[in-house]
């Protein structure tokens, strides 16, 4: 039984810390994106939809409601480019919501595709 992947990663830019956490398991990813510090923020999932059909996911907003568009946004493309279930959380604190969206989008490009370090695994 293979277990979940995680992976965290950063980028300062606009002289603010841009963070991301992402969690993935066989039928599922999560993607924790906020600014400053690890925080859950508004929350949306998106459902891939089956090959046979064609369009976007599915999505709908969870939790919260200052960061909708980005959310449903970028779980939708993680739902369709990894074929799983898609949760996306967005947490802004000074920055807007359209400044941040190419800054998420480079840390979901680089979490979502890095191999994950083996355990015990040596160098």
């Amino acid at each position: 039984m293979e277990r979940a992947t995680v992976i965290k990663d950063e980028i300062i830019e606009q002289n603010a810390r841009f963070l991301a956490v992402y969690l993935e398991t066989k039928n599922s990813c999560l993607v924790l994106l906020s600014e400053d510090e690890d925080k859950l923020g508004t929350l949306a999932i998106a459902v891939p939809k089956p090959q046979d059909l064609l369009g976007p996911p599915s999505s709908s907003v969870l939790l919260g409601d200052r960061n909708t568009i980005s959310a449903r946004m970028f779980a939708e493309y993680l739902a369709s480019r990894k074929k799983k279930i898609a949760l996306v959380s967005i947490y802004l604190k000074t920055v807007d919501e359209m400044q941040a969206q190419s800054v998420f989008m480079k840390l979901i490009e680089k979490v979502a595709r890095a191999e994950p370090e083996k355990e015990g695994a040596t160098a």
